[in-house]
């Protein structure tokens, strides 16, 4: 399984984008699905965000469970990719589903959530937005929930960090450090926070590399596809 970053949904064309990442674990002798979360391509529904909803994890697990059902998959022997948004996803995906034996995740939005209000991308929700902001996920949740601080339960609760311990199988990090979309901080805390409950991680970090570590993508690709090999083909 496969699960793209963010695109925005009216510029997302189901065969574009992401081609040599495919390629190389089809060359490799894998089957791959490179879902088209609602909203997206030819999917039906409305694409509301990954953040603020469930929408896009129940896309891809409910796909998830759709491709080991095919006469040509092995479903005991199934892994999830995930790059920027999609690595959100594939951490989400593996704490919630023990039949997913292995995730890589590039440059994934795998902070917790108080992380993603304070320490990434947009600013962080005030107490007086503006129309915009107020329609943001951030805001929308601040609005219910209270902030982290008021309502620390709830935070913990619907971030995926939360669960590390249950996650169903080893998960390879790889980010560059001079990412600008998203901080390689994020996967350096995720990888402690799995060390520090004794589970499998491995983290890569690409020192000047971007958001797509392209400066690194040969290197990247044959690590995430022998990671796969090792905890999914042989596993």
């Amino acid at each position: 399984m496969f699960n793209h970053g963010y695109v925005p949904p009216a510029q997302y064309r189901t065969t574009e984008r992401y081609i040599a990442y495919t390629d190389a674990f089809s060359r490799n002798g894998y089957m791959l699905l490179r879902p088209d979360y609602r909203g997206h391509g030819s999917s039906e529904g409305e694409a509301r965000g990954g953040y603020g909803n469930e929408d896009y994890v129940t896309d891809v697990l409910n796909a998830f469970a759709s491709v080991r059902r095919h006469p040509n998959a092995d479903p005991e022997r199934v892994g999830m990719w995930g790059h920027s948004m999609g690595g959100y996803i594939t951490l989400r995906s593996m704490a919630i589903s023990p039949a997913i034996k292995a995730g890589v995740i590039w440059g994934g939005v795998v902070g917790s959530y108080p992380d993603l209000i304070y320490n990434w991308g947009r600013t962080p929700a005030v107490s007086t937005p503006t129309a915009a902001q107020s329609r943001s996920w951030r805001n929308v949740l601040v609005r219910d929930y209270g902030t982290p601080e008021e309502s620390p339960g709830f935070w913990a609760s619907i971030s995926a960090n939360t669960y590390v311990q249950d996650l169903g199988g080893p998960i390879q990090l790889h980010h560059g450090s001079a990412d600008s979309s998203v901080p390689v901080q994020m996967s350096i805390t995720l990888d402690r926070q799995i060390r520090e409950i004794g589970g499998p991680v491995e983290l890569f970090t690409y020192s000047g590399d971007d958001h797509d570590i392209s400066g690194n993508l040969g290197t990247a690709l044959n690590r995430s596809v022998a990671f796969f090999d090792a905890h999914v083909k042989r596993g």
